[in-house]
């Protein structure tokens, strides 16, 4: 059975080689044009380009899914089955090409956490379980009928990081026994019950990310969690729009506002002192006290540094009564 892959970033990329490893004809590959990254405005291929080329695949990197040009050679590699992950929206010219449809892995449990940012919404929103969805795709978006599905549980500290590798890793199970099930030809698609629908997962705004100090303490941690990069003790996840992280300010006693963005947190259900006030021994925590409970400080990041956790920062740091935060 040949397969068009089309996806963009890292995550596409995992599903792309692990299908590639175990024997999926692949003809070709459709990802996003080249672009300028960082200071240096350095032109970037995206990273399903680069997976693609070191495979030797095939790479179609169109500026629109409409130009001439680029329709006739998807039509020319006559493929059995396009598979999409993390691209922009396909016209009905593009999808409904293949004779055997086309596929979308969505990082959610369809019909709940439709829209761009699923993996962030369900940790903001604390759900104790998500999952990922293999689905044909139609007029709507995330709409179509539901091919498989996996749950994965999650817990009151899943951060967005860990959540983007988990769904990856499964998600390239779950795509490789969806294709095989396609063309073995037992698989039994199920339409959506629109009235399952109850969350949706729109995309991350800015607005979205500055911490509102006046919220309650699980809420602000389910955020920070939503956002966070944090994969490890040592490591984040570099992908800043599955991870942008909150943020808020720091008003040192020298009279500084300190943008920072607020990487990892640990939620206390105890609180010591007023709302919005910071307990600190200057040494190894940092919490945040609120009206129903205290949020600990565990990893940050001021703006134009290296990201540290709170011994870290406090060793360049005297926190006293003066210091602040909004």
């Amino acid at each position: 059975m040949k397969i068009v892959f089309f996806g963009t970033p890292f995550f596409a990329a995992t599903n792309l080689e692990f299908l590639y490893e175990n024997n999926i004809e692949i003809v070709s590959i459709v990802s996003a044009p080249d672009k300028e990254k960082g200071r240096g405005k350095k032109i970037i291929p995206a990273d399903v380009k680069l997976k693609g080329l070191e495979l030797g695949i095939d790479v179609l990197s169109p500026e629109s899914l409409k130009d001439e040009v680029f329709l006739e050679k998807l039509k020319s590699y006559n493929a059995d089955l396009f598979v999409v992950v993390a691209f922009r929206m396909l016209p009905k010219e593009i999808w409904s090409m293949p004779k055997m449809g086309t596929i979308n892995l969505h990082t959610s449990l369809l019909p709940n956490y439709r829209g761009a940012a699923p993996i962030n919404r369900v940790l903001i929103n604390g759900e104790d379980k998500t999952g990922i969805t293999t689905f044909n795709i139609d007029e709507k978006i995330d709409c179509g009928k539901i091919l498989l599905q996996e749950e994965i549980k999650l817990t009151q500290n899943t951060t967005a990081a860990e959540l983007h590798n988990i769904l990856m890793n499964k998600g390239s199970i779950l795509l490789l026994k969806t294709i095989n099930g396609i063309q073995e030809k037992d698989l039994s698609p199920v339409l959506q019950d629109d009235s399952l629908s109850t969350m949706e997962a729109p995309k991350l705004t800015k607005e979205l990310t500055k911490i509102d100090w006046n919220k309650p303490a699980t809420e602000i941690h389910n955020l920070i969690r939503g956002l966070s990069p944090v994969l490890s003790e040592n490591k984040l996840l570099k992908d800043i729009s599955i991870c942008p992280s909150a943020w808020f300010l720091f008003h040192t006693s020298e009279g500084k506002d300190v943008r920072t963005k607020f990487l990892l947190s640990k939620y206390s259900s105890k609180t010591t002192n007023k709302s919005g006030s910071l307990d600190t021994d200057n040494k190894s925590y940092l919490k945040i006290n609120l009206s129903d409970g205290s949020i600990y400080i565990e990893k940050l990041q001021i703006a134009g540094k290296n990201a540290v956790t709170i011994s870290q920062f406090l060793l360049g740091n005297k926190v006293d009564n003066k210091w602040t935060i909004s």
